[in-house]
């Protein structure tokens, strides 16, 4: 199996595999990201794992990213809401230092990618962006994005609503390469979804359960043990839905936020000022509940229904390898 959609990604990536490591906070560490791009997938980073989780100096972080693999691509995952004008520099910075240190491919989230866009496409990088339906497609193709992330309702973390084949014909018409997001966790699964006519896949859980991914072994561990049934949809950790592995804590936290919150995410300015609040409680969250090692009590571990093919920790060059294997032999 190899389609002119895949060749395409393939060539606009930079890639030889079809496969994204999808950007994690918090679980995007250098080690990781580079491990996944070396192997011939593409590793993305997300600015905010770099930094305030892992430790890095911004723009080091990239640096030793492009040393650990060996000058294979990576990518930039942009989060482009207007939480903040302190949010918004700093994320245009982010872009801007990327593009220095010869990023060429982004993932953009959360809002207009549109600045994004000229920024990009002005050095000839690709612009790909994240979406849950036809709406906000139809908006990024507007905005001039090269391709979509189709995020289905499998995904962990952030998730959408559709079943991974309905959004693909949701979104094909578009005509822009689609990568499909959530529900993949071995190589069965990686050929099955490009069987179905995705560009590529990104996956995100799968790639928890490495070596080279710096969580905690806590965390590796349930994603490794959970049971697709394990996965539960809370909207108390950001204001929206995160999938996540049901465990005490989240039992305890609820899944549905209150009238009032509800009230707040659906204006078009308050909802700006919902979504500041959320992500500085997960910023206390993360650093209370000590995501990094997996230890104390109330973790919270975002992970998707790709747990149920999981079932041991790999090296992520070996998962590219495999997941290659099974893309080169399908019919």
């Amino acid at each position: 199996m190899n389609t002119a959609a895949q060749q395409l990604f393939l060539r606009e990536s930079g890639a030889t595999v079809p496969l994204i490591c999808g950007p994690m906070y918090p679980c995007s560490n250098p080690e990781l990201v580079a491990a996944v791009s070396t192997a011939g997938g593409i590793g993305v980073v997300q600015p905010i794992s770099l930094t305030y989780v892992h430790g890095h100096e911004y723009r080091a972080g990239l640096r030793l990213i492009r040393q650990l693999a060996g000058g294979r691509p990576f990518g930039f995952n942009a989060l482009v809401e207007k939480s903040s004008r302190v949010y918004e520099q700093r994320m245009i910075r982010w872009v801007d230092v990327a593009l220095e240190e010869g990023v060429r491919f982004f993932i953009t989230s959360l809002g207009n990618p549109r600045w994004v866009v000229d920024k990009v496409h002005a050095v000839g990088g690709v612009v790909y962006h994240d979406v849950i339906n036809r709406r906000w497609a139809d908006k990024a193709r507007d905005e001039g994005v090269n391709g979509l992330i189709a995020v289905n309702n499998r995904a962990g973390g952030h998730l959408g609503n559709a079943d991974p084949r309905a959004l693909l014909e949701m979104l094909a018409p578009l005509g822009l390469p689609i990568v499909g997001a959530g529900g993949v966790g071995n190589a069965a699964d990686f050929a099955t979804m490009l069987g179905h006519g995705y560009s590529a896949v990104q996956c995100g859980t799968r790639f928890i359960a490495t070596s080279e991914c710096k969580s905690g072994a806590a965390y590796k561990a349930a994603v490794v043990a959970a049971a697709e049934s394990d996965i539960v949809s809370t909207q108390r950790l950001t204001g929206v839905a995160v999938a996540v592995i049901n465990t005490p804590y989240i039992e305890r936290l609820g899944t549905e936020i209150n009238w009032f919150w509800r009230w707040m995410f659906t204006g078009r300015k308050t909802k700006h000022w919902a979504r500041t609040y959320f992500g500085l409680l997960g910023l206390r969250r993360l650093k209370r509940d000590q995501l990094r090692t997996g230890s104390g009590h109330g973790e919270y571990w975002q992970a998707g229904r790709s747990v149920a093919t999981i079932d041991a920790v790999q090296p992520a060059g070996e998962i590219v390898r495999d997941f290659d294997a099974a893309w080169r032999t399908a019919p």
